[in-house]
């Protein structure tokens, strides 16, 4: 038995519907940040399940640079998170109100 691109589609799908779930369902920012990583490895998967389905490697190259961009999220977002943490004392999600008036 091979592993297709069906195979790489259905694992997608599940880490998309996790991290959807993740984002939609928490309040824990921490957590929410993890499930947007979930949701880019999701697009990850997708984009080289479809580079090697078709031969191209530019599937490969935009993977590339969404793990950058994925980096650079988690690196702004934990920094705001520390930030909004010594303000505020804590990291739900309903309790920051930092730009309210």
């Amino acid at each position: 038995m091979t592993i297709g691109t069906g195979h790489y589609l259905v694992i997608s799908t599940a880490l998309l519907l996790i991290g959807t779930l993740g984002v939609l369902a928490r309040r824990n920012v921490v957590i929410i940040l993890m499930s947007i990583e979930l949701i880019l490895n999701a697009v990850n998967i997708n984009l080289i399940a479809f580079s090697r389905h078709y031969g191209h490697v530019t599937g490969q190259i935009f993977a590339i640079f969404v793990i950058t961009v994925a980096v650079a999220e988690a690196a702004v977002g934990l920094g705001i998170l520390i930030a909004l943490f010594r303000n505020k004392g804590t990291v739900l999600a309903d309790e920051i109100d930092l730009l309210k008036w």
